[in-house]
């Protein structure tokens, strides 16, 4: 009699690691990717700020207001003296037609000069290491304690009597030197005049 074999039945999976055609394994939500930074729009689709464009625009207001002030002025004064003396150093003739002349050539170089002047100044004021300078004085400013009314005006006044106080006593010594000198013959005439000169002289 053959020997009996005992099959064991296939038990269907059941738990955890059964399949089931209703769970989709991508039920985790990926990971989204950080929204990129808006584009900034340039002047010719070109990259970078555009050349107007101000850099940094509302910080360091003061130091660059003090910057923009002293520009125009240098530039304002050098554009003035290329009016006034451009005629003299380009020897055009005395005549009233050559003078006008040489004004009209004066004018426009001295307009060429305040262009040219202002677009470097102004690329000058813009540029990322200057812009950065002119903020961080104008943060170290903003820590200085400046001083009270009050304060202010205790100072002044403590050096005007100081300087009056030196003043009377160098004209002081000077009056006594010069009175010691007169008196051994080293000066000719008193120091306020009215002693005569030594030796009735």
């Amino acid at each position: 009699m053959p020997p009996e074999t005992t099959e064991k039945p296939e038990t269907a999976e059941t738990g955890a690691d059964a399949a089931d055609p209703s769970v989709d394994d991508r039920d985790e939500t990926p990971s989204r990717p950080p929204p990129a930074p808006p584009a900034v729009a340039t002047a010719g689709g070109r990259g970078g700020p555009g050349y107007f464009a101000i850099y940094k625009k509302g910080q360091g207001y003061w130091t660059r207001m003090g910057t923009a002030a002293g520009a125009l002025l240098l530039g304002g004064l050098t554009a003035y003296n290329l009016y006034v003396y451009l005629p003299v150093l380009i020897h055009f003739d005395t005549t009233p037609a050559g003078q006008a002349h040489a004004h009209r050539v004066a004018a426009v170089v001295a307009s060429l000069f305040v262009v040219g002047f202002a677009a470097l100044a102004w690329w000058l004021m813009n540029k990322k290491d200057n812009v950065d300078f002119l903020i961080a004085t104008d943060s170290e400013m903003k820590k200085v304690n400046w001083t009270s009314r009050k304060e202010l005006i205790g100072s002044t006044k403590v050096v005007i009597v100081f300087m009056f106080l030196i003043a009377i006593f160098l004209f002081t010594v000077d009056i006594l030197f010069s009175y010691f000198f007169y008196l051994i013959g080293v000066l000719r005439h008193s120091p306020f005049g009215g002693g005569g000169t030594i030796g009735g002289g």
